[in-house]
């Protein structure tokens, strides 16, 4: 549900001009080049120096672990600098993560540059969107929200591409992402787009959010590990399997393309029926392309490629959905509790399941992640069906549905936002 446009705080962010509104989303994008490049190069230069995929597992934790403190920690640094201040200071949280990368092959130093990296993505993620948030009027916040989705994965999607035409024997990719760490301030630091007041409380409540949408918070639950489990594993996995760099790099980039193409029929889908129905649909999609991508070892390339295109496609459609069906039932007074919690329940997965799927590694190989993930969207599906089965809903208005990515937090207010009142409250 949306706030009274004509508020005072709608009608005042109605007219932030577009080339403002742009410098945030360019930011994120410069900065999402150099993220994809060091998501594929990490798992292949820990191969290339002979180091068993358990490792890469391990800093895919830490990342993980990083992003979920960054999920407490962001609301105060915001509230004390502010949202540009805090900008800055993330993007050289994540230059200083990317220059150890590019010191040498540490993993220990790498596994602690990753949490610092997983710190300040998700705090920049709950900056960039709660000032977007703050600074467009509701007739076109699903645009905005939606480009600024689209232009991330197309970021990460180049920076995964710029693999193929650098050398993993040397510093390259990191110091490149150094460069676009770099870059990424410089719109932030030029931009006239007026900041939000600071804000004043965060609030995390699980069991409220429970009641408000369970299919929502189960799906948070279910993708924060289903994203990290196909998205992080699966350079991990076609790096121990032998693929070269340019191969990891295309099934990479290719990836990122299924998130989109998987995402506008799925959502055109969903906001013209029940939620639920598409989520098991998605959630059967995620199940087949994990059986058929655990039997892919005699494979031709382009089949493995098609494989993960449709399994990442269809998992970070869960995520997408999960999120409208959750707001489609969330009252005003609700979004704060709602967008919060979610966040932190996809954060949470995102640092569990990883873990407990590098411990399977160790003894079962690279394959472990595939029959885990297999599992989670099992698990949801049955979920789902569940629901639909024991709580008959009337037909409800939906909101408008637009692409998002699990690898990023949820487009609101996220972790931090100020206890309002009703017309102060942005969808």
């Amino acid at each position: 549900m949306k706030p009274d446009t004509t508020s005072p705080t709608s009608s005042a962010t109605a007219t932030a001009p577009l080339l403002a509104i742009g410098s945030v989303i360019l930011s994120m994008m410069l900065l999402a080049v150099g993220n994809g490049l060091l998501f594929a190069y990490v798992p292949v230069r820990l191969g290339d120096a002979g180091l068993p995929p358990t490792w890469a597992g391990i800093i895919l934790t830490g990342l993980s672990a990083g992003g979920l403190v960054g999920c407490f920690a962001t609301g105060p640094l915001v509230a004390r600098v502010g949202h540009a201040r805090a900008f800055m200071t993330l993007s050289a949280i994540i230059i200083l993560s990317n220059a150890a990368v590019a010191a040498g092959t540490y993993p220990y130093m790498w596994i602690f540059s990753r949490i610092l990296y997983g710190f300040a993505i998700n705090g920049l993620f709950i900056v960039a969107q709660s000032w977007l948030n703050d600074a467009v009027g509701n007739a076109i916040r699903g645009r905005v929200m939606a480009a600024f989705y689209i232009c991330y994965i197309v970021g990460l999607g180049l920076g995964s591409l710029t693999l193929s035409f650098v050398s993993i024997d040397t510093p390259a990719a990191p110091l490149i992402a150094v460069v676009f760490a770099a870059l990424s301030i410089i719109p932030i630091g030029l931009t006239s787009l007026k900041a939000p007041p600071p804000p004043e409380s965060a609030s995390i409540a699980l069991v409220r959010a429970w009641r408000i949408s369970p299919v929502g918070i189960a799906g948070m639950l279910a993708v924060g590990g289903l994203s990290m489990m196909v998205a992080g594993f699966a350079p991990i996995h076609a790096t121990a399997s032998g693929f070269a760099k340019n191969d990891v790099s295309i099934l990479m980039v290719s990836m990122e393309l299924g998130t989109i193409l998987f995402q506008l029929p799925f959502g055109w889908i969903s906001d013209r029926t029940d939620r639920r129905y598409v989520l098991v649909g998605t959630s059967l999609l995620v199940i087949v392309a994990g059986i058929v991508a655990s039997q892919t070892q005699d494979a031709s390339f382009l089949f493995i490629v098609i494989t993960f295109v449709v399994w990442s496609g269809a998992t970070e459609s869960i995520y997408s959905i999960s999120s409208a069906h959750a707001n489609d039932r969330a009252g005003p007074s609700d979004l704060v509790a709602l967008s919060s919690s979610m966040l932190f329940a996809w954060s949470l997965s995102g640092f569990l399941v990883p873990g407990a799927a590098t411990l399977l590694t160790a003894w079962f190989g690279t394959q472990a992640f595939m029959y885990v993930a297999i599992a989670i969207a099992a698990a949801f599906c049955a979920f789902v069906a569940y629901r639909i089965l024991m709580v008959a809903r009337p037909p409800e208005p939906t909101g408008a549905f637009a692409p998002m990515s699990a690898q990023a937090p949820l487009p609101a207010e996220l972790a931090f936002a100020a206890e309002q009142s009703e017309d102060g409250l942005k969808a």
